[in-house]
């Protein structure tokens, strides 16, 4: 009991005093004292901690050695007094009953280093924190760092660039008018300085005989002549010889057996217009007129001609159509072929084994018009009078080249096919001598002009200038538009002052005016600081 102490054993040997309530019986002695039983064991699990009255340990009394030991007595019942109730304990669960194991403790993220160290981790703090995330983070971003700037320093550069400088020249004097035909539709062009306009809708129209200007072009794409040659013999077969009779179509007079070179079927084609002969060179190069149309119509889309369709290799399918500018296209293409230039611009040739001389339908164009070089006519009740055209007027001791079409032009009130012709012939006159009188030259940028710059794609630029006056042809009014090209070869990225890095061009297509443009001054390589920043 609470306050005993070994030197009180006698005492012990007396009855305790209890109010009204008996000792409990002592179990016989066995010569060392009993100790009350113990409840059976139970598997440790943690019980919610339940509020207990404070009570003092009892201490085991001391036995003197050979001193009978004492009876247990029974604790003194507290005194009732008013406690607040206790909560009810949860029902334990059998003893026999297994406890799932607990997980560990996992550490904070954070304390993850002092564990590694074997240190104590202190306080978790703002500041802390802050290192922490500091001496995680910096050696990953400085690694990220150096992989983005080597990859910056590694990678390829983008490609110099040309940017010119300034607006278009615009050729001085009054406004060009082109004489346009009223009706029908045409278009024209200086080739290597641009266009001079179009008329009229631009729809699908019969071509009549201008048709053949394509079959011509197909026959040189197979078989190529250069100038002076006559090329491969080609025999008249029985289809061709019975169509030479024909009274409703142009055709030469040729006969079942005769053989003519390319070249001079290539003259019976264009000159006098022979139907009879097309047909026959579409049958020698393709096996069947079939066959060749097939590849007119691949010829025309290669040339960019998207409403031209050809039904035939003569024209005189009205379903064979295109229009003025898709004409105007072929022309330019023609004409860069010396055969077909030789042959177009002959107002009449001697074929040996044909009755008599040819002549060309449009030989008046070619005598009243020194600068004329002919190409096409063509004429039916469908297509009316149509005529690809080409002439020339020299300047500066170079040759200008004007191509152009006239298409759907019609004598009023009459169904003759001649009619019509000459209507297109006078029609196209006008527009040709108008082109020819309009040409004047003019220098577009004089010698050290600068005329743009070199941009290295970093933010580099690099001046360019003119090393001659550039000279150009026009007409009053038209706006030339300057281009920089690197003249065939790539542009540099690093030269000294003075290098010639490319061309200033002016004017559109093949045969434009153009001189050398050099560098104002030395251009260096794009720098680490260039690269390291780029974000393109």
């Amino acid at each position: 009991m609470a306050g005993e102490s070994p030197g009180t054993a006698e005492r012990q040997k007396e009855p305790a005093e209890t109010p009204e309530r008996p000792a409990p019986e002592a179990p016989e002695p066995t010569g060392t004292p009993e100790r009350p039983e113990e409840a059976p064991a139970q598997p440790e699990r943690p019980e919610p901690v339940q509020p207990k009255p404070s009570q003092p340990e009892r201490p085991e009394p001391v036995q003197p050695e050979g001193a009978q030991p004492t009876r247990p007595q029974p604790a003194q019942s507290p005194r009732p007094t008013e406690a607040p109730a206790r909560p009810e304990a949860p029902p334990k669960p059998p003893a026999d009953t297994p406890r799932p194991a607990e997980a560990p403790a996992q550490p904070a993220p954070l304390d993850l280093p002092a564990q590694l160290t074997n240190r104590t981790s202190p306080p978790p703090s703002a500041s802390r924190t802050v290192a922490r995330r500091l001496k995680i983070w910096s050696p990953l971003v400085l690694l990220l760092a150096v992989l983005l700037g080597t990859v910056q320093l590694v990678r390829p550069l983008p490609d110099p660039e040309f940017v010119v400088a300034g607006s278009p020249y615009t050729f001085t004097g009054d406004a060009f008018a082109m004489p346009w035909p009223g009706e029908g539709q045409a278009a024209a062009e200086v080739v290597g300085v641009g266009s001079l306009g179009t008329y009229g809708e631009r729809k699908p129209v019969p071509t009549a005989s201008v048709a053949k200007v394509m079959t011509a072009y197909v026959i040189l794409k197979g078989h190529p002549l250069k100038a002076g040659e006559e090329g491969e013999r080609i025999t008249i077969d029985a289809t061709a010889a019975k169509e030479a009779g024909a009274q409703e179509e142009s055709r030469v007079e040729v006969s079942e057996g005769q053989s003519y070179t390319q070249f001079q079927m290539l003259q019976m084609l264009l000159i006098p217009s022979g139907n009879n002969i097309a047909r026959q060179l579409a049958r020698w190069d393709a096996g069947s007129e079939d066959a060749f149309v097939k590849k007119m119509n691949e010829a025309a889309r290669e040339l960019g001609m998207d409403d031209t369709t050809y039904t035939d290799p003569s024209g005189l399918d009205a379903s064979t159509v295109s229009t003025a500018v898709d004409q105007v296209g072929l022309a330019r293409e023609v004409m860069k072929n010396d055969v077909l230039r030789t042959i177009v611009k002959m107002p009449n040739a001697d074929v040996p084994g044909l009755p008599g001389r040819i002549y060309n339908n449009n030989d008046d164009l070619l005598v009243t018009n020194p600068g004329g070089l002919g190409i096409k006519t063509g004429s039916s009740g469908p297509a009316g009078g149509a005529l690809m055209w080409a002439a020339k007027r020299t300047i500066e001791g170079k040759e200008r080249l004007i191509v152009g079409a006239t298409m759907a032009q019609r004598q009023p009130g009459s169904d003759d096919a001649n009619a019509h012709l000459k209507v297109v012939k006078e029609r196209s006159y006008k527009m040709i001598k108008a082109v020819q009188d309009a040409l004047v030259p003019a220098t577009v940028v004089r010698k050290g002009d600068v005329v743009g710059h070199v941009d290295d794609g970093l933010g580099g630029r690099t001046p360019v200038v003119a090393t001659r006056d550039l000279r150009a042809v026009g007409w009053g009014g038209l706006k030339a538009r300057l281009e920089l090209t690197g003249g065939g070869k790539g542009i540099p990225r690093e030269a000294g002052a003075g290098t010639e890095v490319g061309a200033l061009a002016v004017g559109t297509g093949p045969g434009r005016a153009q001189v050398p443009v050099a560098l104002q001054k030395d251009m260096a390589a794009p720098g680490a600081g260039a690269k390291l920043t780029r974000l393109g």
